[in-house]
């Protein structure tokens, strides 16, 4: 599927229609030392404090003009917590240890994990993220609604960036004596996750913000997954991941008159570091056969939810926020069918079945969706009292649990090609 570019000069919607942010993959950030902005390439970096801003009485008024609430100076407060909004996730580590013990999981591939080492070890990406003068410049002549739409962008972006960052980080300390190879895959994860954090973060500072990551460390929310949710949902946040930074990468690159911010110049070699991320997770899953096989009915079922889990959720978040991606001349439907497609095609090859993403039925399903949340988003804004909103939105919940009942249970692609009893190559 190609993706159309539209003009980024159409109207956009009051910001009040906006809905608060959006992430590419599953982790997040802090602003940092050095002429970059970024984080120390070094294993085990942890993002700094932000920096006070330069002029923190004007960049404030600026701020705060803009919409956005502070908590202090130049300090962005963080967007409320939804259940479509990045999450600070935990697990069951004494489980994760048991999983990766090569004593008591006979199925560990050794020689994959250590090739994948490899692989993080070359660090690819350590001189990628050094930013230049035209991002400053980019940013102030990003004005009104679609200036606000970027930084939510940016927050919610970092915000899903520093939480692989926490959730790897403590992987790779607790699974150190278990399985040191496994263990310093996670810690180099983390590195990239806190280095993309970091270049997140020192974007907001464009738009003369930042978020206090330190504060988010220690007072978001945190939710329990259990270690094979992990292994699934992790999986598929990093391919989509990657599906959406080249996409947007690859239209901007035949629509350059639609690159509004220098960011995106830099998602061609950022996608590979989500794809490297995704091909471990499935490394995890074959070292666990019951998660992705065939002959499992659990398997297949948790597979499927997993995969409509994170197609419904991005799909309602990007509707959500179609300003962001009519601004990059981008159409949000086709972009999102096309990135869902994609990354179905990609999970087929390990996971045992995958929604039949290319049903005629499957998008129709999708889109009315979008046109429910769409209605509850207005309920959300109606000027009544609580009690009366409830009893508004039930109904439309109601009949978006049916749709998503409905596509649940369409008729699923049997897939997973991946042979448990054969060798794999690693190709990048």
């Amino acid at each position: 599927m190609r993706l159309r570019c539209h003009s980024p000069a159409r109207p956009l919607p009051p910001a009040s229609h906006l809905v608060r942010g959006m992430s590419f993959s599953s982790a997040s950030v802090l602003g940092l030392g050095g002429a970059a902005g970024l984080l120390s390439a070094r294993s085990g970096a942890t993002p700094a404090a932000p920096r006070r801003l330069a002029g923190p009485n004007v960049r404030a008024k600026a701020a705060e003009s803009d919409g956005f609430e502070l908590m202090r100076k130049g300090v962005k407060k963080a967007g409320s917590e939804t259940i479509l909004t990045p999450r600070f996730y935990t697990t069951d580590f004494d489980e994760m240890e048991e999983m990766f013990s090569p004593e008591k999981n006979p199925q560990l591939n050794t020689a994959e994990f250590e090739a994948l080492l490899r692989e993080f070890r070359t660090d690819y990406n350590q001189r990628h993220f050094v930013r230049n003068e035209t991002f400053k410049k980019a940013a102030e002549n990003i004005t009104g609604p679609t200036r606000k739409i970027f930084v939510e962008f940016l927050e919610r972006s970092c915000t899903a960036e520093f939480s692989g960052f926490l959730l790897y980080k403590e992987l790779g300390r607790r699974l150190k004596k278990t399985n040191p190879v496994v263990a310093e895959i996670f810690t180099l994860m983390s590195r990239d996750e806190a280095r993309h954090a970091g270049f997140l973060n020192k974007a907001m500072s464009d738009f003369n913000l930042a978020l206090d990551l330190g504060f988010l460390t220690k007072n978001r929310q945190y939710t329990f997954f259990a270690p094979k949710f992990i292994l699934y949902a992790t999986y598929l946040s990093e391919k989509i991941g990657y599906w959406r930074y080249i996409s947007i990468y690859r239209h901007l690159q035949r629509n350059p008159d639609c690159q509004l911010y220098p960011i995106f110049e830099y998602f061609e070699n950022w996608c590979q570091d989500e794809n490297r991320h995704g091909d471990f997770f499935s490394a995890m899953l074959k070292s666990e056969p019951q998660l992705v096989s065939k002959d499992d009915w659990q398997a297949k079922l948790w597979s499927r939810f997993f995969c409509l889990s994170v197609y419904i959720t991005m799909y309602l978040n990007d509707h959500s926020r179609d300003a962001f991606y009519s601004a990059l001349g981008l159409n949000t439907t086709q972009f999102n069918q096309h990135v869902i497609i994609e990354t179905n095609k990609t999970t087929a090859r390990i996971f045992p079945a995958v929604p039949d993403t290319e049903h005629p039925e499957f998008f129709v399903k999708m889109d009315k969706l979008v046109e429910l949340n769409t209605k509850l988003a207005a309920i959300g804004n109606e000027d009544a009292p609580d009690m009366l909103k409830n009893a508004q939105r039930a109904p439309v919940i109601a009949q978006m649990v049916f749709i998503m009942l409905q596509v649940f249970f369409m008729t699923p692609m049997e897939s997973g090609s991946w042979d448990f009893d054969s060798e794999t190559q690693l190709a990048y």
